[in-house]
């Protein structure tokens, strides 16, 4: 493990950068990349039935979006966007709920406030609160509280680990232990100090060597259920998020808690995306298989 954690040290700057820093390697992420996430998400909202702006928090963007399929009783898939906490809002992931409502999962997209606003401790907080509103609110959000899915990417991905990690009956003695029972870490950030040492991205985290070990889901935070998990990873990835997903799948797997990593062939950390929306990827039908049997 001790290996697994300090391998980053033997990086420069700039090969951290190279390996994180995943904006720089596509050029057309302004241009392209955001604009057709915009536009599907907006048709996707205007097609399916949803109540959006749900208010959980206090904060100015902890709002979530609910997406039905029409069944209260189907399971209920909660996404958490990624943008490395500084960036991105929940409007942005509309189109993800599309297939999943038309395979009959509930679809739950939440925002979360940003760095440097607020840090990542806060934001792992805000999490918390989401969840424990969903659950406490389910009835009149018509989604199942005992079948709860939690996904999410790349900075999403740390939340989805750290809400793995989370003794809800600390929070809430109404809470079960179990209030989650599937995770999909997607492109994980399981240990943080690489990206606070990554000057493009920190700048804008702000995150210090403290926080960084205390919100790493590979220092402090290991699930504390045996609910499954599927950790994916995107097959044209850099050999970081690789790392990053691969230690997460040996520290906390084992007989009893099964977390499988699954490699999307060929694809690199926003495409992945877009194989996911799509129904009929193998990765679509892996993840939606694991919901459906929650």
């Amino acid at each position: 493990m001790a290996n697994a954690l300090t391998f980053h040290q033997s990086f420069t700057s700039d090969e951290l950068n190279s390996q994180y820093n995943l904006r720089a390697g596509r050029p057309d992420f302004i241009t392209t990349v955001i604009p057709n996430w915009q536009q599907r998400s907006e048709l996707a909202r205007d097609s399916i039935d949803c109540q959006l702006d749900i208010n959980y928090g206090n904060g100015t963007k902890q709002k979530l979006d609910v997406f039905t399929c029409g069944d209260p009783a189907a399971p209920t898939l909660v996404y958490f966007h990624g943008g490395y906490w500084q960036s991105g809002d929940k409007s942005m992931y509309s189109f993800l709920a599309k297939p999943f409502v038309e395979s009959r999962v509930n679809v739950v997209v939440v925002g979360y406030d940003l760095c440097p606003q607020v840090s990542i401790t806060a934001i792992s907080a805000q999490a918390r609160e989401a969840l424990a509103f969903l659950w406490r609110n389910a009835h009149q959000l018509n989604i199942n509280s005992a079948r709860i899915a939690v996904m999410g990417h790349s900075a999403g991905g740390h939340i989805a680990q750290m809400m793995m990690a989370t003794h809800w009956k600390k929070l809430g003695s109404d809470l079960p232990l179990n209030l989650i029972a599937v995770g999909i870490p997607i492109s994980p950030l399981s240990y943080l100090e690489p990206v606070r040492l990554t000057d493009a991205l920190n700048s804008g985290i702000q995150m210090s060597a403290e926080e960084a070990e205390r919100e790493s889901p590979m220092v402090n935070h290991p699930p504390v259920t045996n609910a499954s998990q599927l950790v994916i990873v995107g097959g044209a990835e850099t050999d970081e998020f690789h790392r990053q997903a691969q230690m997460y799948v040996d520290a906390y797997g084992n007989s009893e808690r099964l977390i499988k990593l699954y490699v999307v062939p060929g694809v690199d950390h926003f495409d992945e995306i877009n194989v996911l929306a799509d129904s009929s990827s193998p990765i679509f039908c892996r993840v939606h298989d694991l919901i459906i049997q929650s």
